[in-house]
């Protein structure tokens, strides 16, 4: 008998897997790999969190097209894991409400929970189970920002202390926050999730009155990390011994405003070097539009559509300016800047 895999664990043994799968020895031939072809890791179907018609369908009809056994077996088991292991269904007032928890820590990151179930969207209109799912996520997310946009991470129990390391955190924890690690991202996600959502359902049922205030404190939010009026009200700095889980003086290296958003930390939950995170304000561009187009066409709230709008445009005059570089006919783009001398940059040519 085969024992349940962690989330964690399960990943690493599919890569393995996959590395193992595409490697050919010295005499040409692929070697035997631990992966069983057709091993099923999927939990019993009485233990699943969630379970859509849509994707099981979905699931019989891919792996009936993928010939590599081993791949097969990682889609069967993979693609579903997010809905079999970390989803928390409910409802909060009478409507959808559903936590995404990262498999091995009860909390949820506004990113990971906008990706894991990225996915589905296109599931979602022939199944309204997993379209309430969805849903419920988005709702969710709504009122993690309306708790704190600072916010990376938060309880999937909102009455929960905060995660373990963050107890000691120098910051302003609120009730149902995680973890404060402002990281601009993590504002970006939400907002791609309800547009990919909308687009790919129709249903616009999450789109009310909290959303719109949640989406006016995000625009409000990436206004003040421009910091052209000064630092901003976030602070943190945590005793540890990686560098990187703590920001200098608070509030990271000094940045002169050029109409960047500042990020104190990456996607990793790694302290930014350097404060604009050029990535993510490209990001920021694109999720700003996309709420503009929301904020017009489905709250008719040409206000917000407008802010959203006009911060975009700002954001990405400031790329342009300081974020790419000519090089020997190659465009570069600066990983993190400051607006001072010195830059980060990687090549994505």
């Amino acid at each position: 008998m085969m024992l349940p895999l962690t989330r964690r664990s399960f990943i690493g043994q599919g890569l393995c897997a996959a590395a193992a799968s595409t490697s050919r020895n010295a005499h040409g031939f692929i070697p035997a790999i631990a992966w069983k072809p057709e091993s099923h890791q999927r939990p019993a179907v009485a233990d699943r969190k969630f379970r859509s018609a849509a994707v099981e369908a979905f699931l019989e009809q891919v792996s009936a097209q993928i010939g590599n056994p081993v791949l097969r077996s990682m889609f069967v088991n993979c693609f579903p894991n997010t809905l079999d292991t970390t989803v928390i269904p409910g409802e909060f007032e009478g409507k959808p409400d559903t936590a995404v928890v990262t498999g091995d820590i009860a909390a949820m990151w506004l990113r990971d929970s906008s990706a894991q179930v990225w996915p589905y969207l296109p599931l979602a209109a022939k199944d309204p189970a997993l379209s309430r799912l969805l849903e419920g996520i988005i709702r969710r997310q709504t009122r993690c920002l309306l708790i704190d946009p600072y916010a990376n991470a938060f309880m999937a129990d909102l009455s929960a202390p905060p995660l373990e390391w963050s107890l000691h955190d120098k910051t302003t924890m609120k009730q149902g926050v995680g973890e404060r690690k402002y990281e601009l991202d993590s504002l970006c996600y939400p907002i791609r999730l309800a547009h990919g959502y909308w687009k790919a359902t129709g249903n616009v049922a999450p789109f009310d009155a909290r959303w719109k205030d949640a989406m006016t404190l995000v625009v409000e939010t990436m206004r003040v990390q421009q910091r052209s009026h000064g630092e901003g009200p976030y602070r943190f700095q945590r005793e540890a011994a990686n560098p990187t889980d703590s920001l200098v003086n608070g509030i990271g290296y000094p940045a002169k405003p050029v109409g960047l958003i500042a990020s104190c930390f990456r996607p990793s939950d790694d302290a930014c070097v350097l404060p604009f995170l050029i990535p993510s304000n490209l990001f920021a561009v694109t999720s700003l539009r996309q709420l503009a187009q929301m904020a017009g066409e489905i709250l008719h709230d040409s206000v917000l559509a407008s802010k959203a709008w006009i911060l975009a445009n700002d954001v990405e005059a400031a790329l342009q300016k300081y974020a790419m570089r000519a090089i020997t006919r190659r465009i570069r783009r600066c990983s993190l800047v400051r607006g001072l001398p010195g830059r980060i940059l990687y090549s994505v040519s």
